[in-house]
């Protein structure tokens, strides 16, 4: 008998209708034999929904005050999980983040979880317990309640996973796996059946929503195989974890994009040490995550210098950036939120020639200029155009043959 975690999003259990399809799902697993925890999300639109009833109240709510708020929303869904399995003659409890164990520090709305204290839940299951864990929410050791910021639910799905020692962890959502592309860009983009943490990783801090970049960290990390597979249906999913299969095939293994992206520039900056750290300390400091960043060479000792933030935190890093430039004696401060990124992701890459030029080319005959290039070992991103995405993502789709089912030669 094994351990089996799974996670449930909102639009899983979205209403009455589909809270009961989630029950019968657990059941199914809880019958094969095996224990079950289960980590569900908040319904539908419902943290959305409480953040603006918060805003209704007041301009600036209290972080404290709203964490407490928002965290209410997975706790209506597991108790409504656990009544559609009592109703149908199972054993199930409700567990918020704290009775799960769930310890966090004090960042309110991007909470980290700092240990999984899981002797409850363990208890729970010794009892015969299906157990239903209100995600995205924790403890800080002072008792207060945290949240861990959107995806969170990912995220205390595969600790829980990892702290139990689980088989695995299973995602349920409303897609049926990760595809060489976003299917509703690409129509003809294939699901894969496996895939390394490494490459998920990329293409979850690149764009892909699919499960958090968190959630896949802490899987590799501490080696938990993660399944993303749809709640409305059976189809197999895909499965994230560290051996992939050694195949011969296209070593792109899928396009990632993201519309979240602005770009902050410093014109003129003077060349000099310490102007770097002046400016990123206070971003960081500000909480602001910085992603891409470029400085052109220096002429007479002067540079500009460009970095990308995401779009909804631009304006507070103007806030943040426009008085340093000022203070250094930089000529001006320029945005634009405007852009995007495009970005092609596979282990194979690393070894093997061709991959940047055919990326650069293939944009190139579409007529999509590149305003800045960032690569890693398994990933070329492009920030380009917003408008240009959807036809960015179909050329290179196309351009590295990814419509084509991968298969042994």
């Amino acid at each position: 008998m094994a351990l089996i975690v799974q996670k449930y999003g909102g639009t899983s259990v979205a209403d009455a209708e589909k809270i009961k399809n989630v029950a019968r799902r657990i059941i199914q697993t809880k019958e094969a034999g095996h224990q079950v925890v289960v980590v569900v999300s908040a319904m539908g639109d419902t943290t959305d929904d409480l953040i603006k009833l918060a805003q209704n109240i007041t301009d600036k709510p209290a972080q404290r005050e709203l964490d407490v708020l928002i965290s209410t929303g997975e706790v209506v869904s597991s108790a409504l999980v656990v009544m559609a399995l009592q109703g149908m003659g199972h054993q199930a409890i409700s567990l918020n983040g704290a009775q799960a164990g769930i310890q966090t520090d004090s960042a309110y709305s991007r909470a980290r979880i700092l240990r999984v204290e899981s002797r409850r839940v363990v208890k729970e299951l010794e009892s015969g317990n299906i157990v239903i864990v209100a995600g995205f929410q924790g403890i800080t050791k002072d008792m207060d309640i945290t949240t861990l910021g959107r995806g969170g639910s990912d995220t205390t799905a595969v600790a829980l996973a990892a702290s139990l020692g689980a088989a695995r962890c299973e995602r349920y959502t409303d897609t049926e796996g990760i595809f060489t592309a976003d299917p509703r860009i690409v129509p003809e983009a294939q699901r894969l059946d496996e895939i390394s943490y490494d490459e998920m990783l990329e293409l979850a801090t690149y764009g892909s929503k699919v499960i958090h970049p968190r959630a896949v960290e802490i899987g590799e990390l501490y080696s938990v195989p993660i399944l993303v597979a749809s709640s409305f249906n059976h189809k197999p999913g895909t499965l994230i974890h560290r051996e992939v299969s050694m195949e011969i095939r296209n070593k792109v293994r899928s396009i990632a994009h993201d519309l979240d992206v602005a770009k902050i520039t410093i014109v003129g900056v003077p060349d000099r040490p310490g102007i770097a750290a002046s400016i990123f300390v206070p971003l960081a400091e500000a909480g602001i995550s910085v992603d891409t960043i470029v400085q052109n060479a220096s002429l007479e000792n002067i540079t500009d210098l460009t970095f990308t933030v995401a779009r909804s935190q631009l304006q507070k890093a103007m806030a943040v950036t426009e008085p340093i430039a000022k203070k250094i004696g930089a000529r001006e401060c320029v945005s634009d939120a405007k852009l995007a990124k495009v970005s092609v992701v596979g282990t194979g890459m690393q070894n093997a020639p061709g991959y940047a030029s055919t990326m650069f080319k293939t944009l190139s005959d579409k007529g999509i200029n590149i305003e800045l290039i960032t690569t890693s070992e398994i990933r070329i991103t492009c920030i380009i155009d917003e408008t240009k995405v959807k036809d960015a993502v179909r050329a290179l789709h196309h351009a590295f043959e990814l419509d084509k089912k991968p298969s042994l030669k």
